[in-house]
C-alpha cells in the first residue's frame, strides 16, 4: 500500500474532488483510506445507554485509494509514488522530485528489515 497514515493527499475523483486532507486510517484489506474532514456523512443514532440523547452525527467514510494522490512535501504538488531500494531497505520516493517519503507528517515508516538485499535470491539447502 503506497499511502500511509499521516500522508497529505489530494482527492482526484468523487464529490470531494480537488480537496486536500490528511490520512487518518488506512484499510489495507479494502484498499480504502479515511481522510480527515472529507467524505463526511450524517449518521442517525438511536437512544442508548451510551448515547441517551440520540441524534445525528457527522462521520468520515473511507475513500478508495485509487481516488487519492499524495502531495509532495517539498513543493506541495500532487505526485505519484515509487519505490527505491537502498541496501536492505525499500523506501517510498516521490516521482515528481525523487524525494524520500519515508518520514512524512512526523510518522516514520515502519518497514520490515531484510537480512538479504533485494534482487539477490537466497540459496535453498537440499
Amino acid at each position: 500500500m503506497k499511502i500511509r497514515k499521516g500522508d497529505k493527499v489530494l482527492i482526484i475523483a468523487g464529490k470531494n474532488r480537488n480537496q486536500v486532507g490528511t490520512v487518518e486510517l488506512v484499510l489495507t484489506k479494502k484498499n480504502k483510506a479515511v481522510v480527515s474532514g472529507l467524505n463526511m456523512v450524517k449518521k442517525h443514532l438511536k437512544r442508548s445507554a451510551k448515547n441517551p440523547q440520540g441524534g445525528i452525527i457527522d462521520q468520515a467514510m473511507p475513500l478508495a485509494i485509487s481516488n487519492l494522490m499524495i502531495i509532495d512535501p517539498s513543493n506541495d504538488k500532487p505526485s505519484r509514488i515509487g519505490y527505491e531500494v537502498k541496501g536492505t531497505k525499500k523506501i517510498r520516493v516521490s516521482k515528481l522530485s525523487n524525494r524520500d517519503l519515508s518520514i512524512v507528517g512526523g510518522i516514520t515508516a515502519r518497514l520490515p528489515k531484510r537480512s538479504i538485499p533485494f534482487g539477490i535470491k537466497q540459496e535453498q539447502n537440499v
